[in-house]
């Protein structure tokens, strides 16, 4: 009797995959094969932030997203923000400029070449100087946000920089002014924070090409999620006195996810790479 049991589950579980079959081949599709995809359906043309709408982000008790965390950009736009080859201190990589091109006044490509040539020396790492804005997020470094509804506060391994954006709808302080990190002023534009940067001084450049700005300097950054662990940062940069119009860089920014992850202590050696600091004799 028990047998007899047991080869008719057996038969049912067989009539069972072969109605399953048999729908599945109906549908056109079978098993093992990929869904094919009609011609009325369109093809998937999402931004990295209109992803973010479908995934799960985090957001604040104030429902605005979180960036909380720890975070590093993963290229060499330090070096140059442009396309580049392999050198003697530069590693090859892509560029983060949109387009390609930096609109340069003519008489300004003369004054890269300069600080190109002068970098062992003059370059803001060379010195251990902070790096400006936006040139600080993409050095490689990680950094923590800490958000809060009025302040988004960053704090970056490199040289212990910190900086303050103002959420709470306060303008910048009447200037100039000549900051090194500039004022920066943030608001909400959807799921975008938007910050407004203005007052620097000319001393800080885009990275170790000899790219470089005056004191009319005006940066918009817009962080936006990708998904949880991937933000969009997109910065247009503005500066009469040595650009021909607006241009702007973009690249992603990845979370930290190690369970231990924190920005350490990086204490900066100036000239490091021109000379040697002499020890004594132990």
């Amino acid at each position: 009797m028990q047998k007899k049991l047991n080869f008719a589950s057996y038969a049912l579980l067989v009539v069972c995959c072969g109605v399953l079959s048999c729908v599945g081949s109906a549908s056109g599709q079978t098993a093992g094969a990929r869904p094919t995809t009609s011609a009325a359906t369109p093809k998937r043309t999402s931004s990295p932030t209109s992803r973010a709408a479908s995934s799960a982000i985090p957001r604040t008790p104030q429902g605005k997203p979180d960036f909380t965390g720890v975070w590093e950009v993963l290229n060499t736009a330090a070096w140059d923000i442009q396309d580049h080859n392999a050198d003697v201190d530069t590693p090859p990589g892509q560029g983060v400029v949109v387009g390609g091109e930096i609109p340069y006044q003519p008489w300004a490509l003369a004054k890269k070449q300069e600080n190109f040539e002068k970098r062992a020396t003059e370059d803001t790492d060379a010195k251990c100087y902070m790096p400006g804005v936006p040139r600080v997020t993409y050095m490689p470094y990680p950094f923590r946000i800490v958000q809060t509804p009025e302040r988004t506060i960053i704090l970056y391994e490199y040289i212990h920089i910190i900086r303050n954006i103002y959420a709470n709808g306060t303008d910048h302080p009447p200037g100039p002014i000549d900051w090194w990190m500039g004022d920066s002023r943030g608001k909400w534009d959807g799921d975008t924070f938007v910050v407004d940067v203005n007052d620097f001084g000319d001393q800080t450049t885009f990275d170790k090409a000899g790219n470089f700005h005056s004191d009319a300097l005006h940066v918009v950054e817009r962080y936006s999620f990708i998904d949880k662990d991937h933000l969009n940062y997109e910065v247009t940069i503005e500066d009469p006195k040595v650009f021909t119009r607006p241009w702007k860089i973009q690249m992603p920014i990845y979370r930290r996810i190690e369970s231990n992850i924190r920005p350490l202590e990086y204490d900066c050696y100036a000239f490091h790479d021109v000379f040697k600091v002499p020890f004594p004799p132990k």
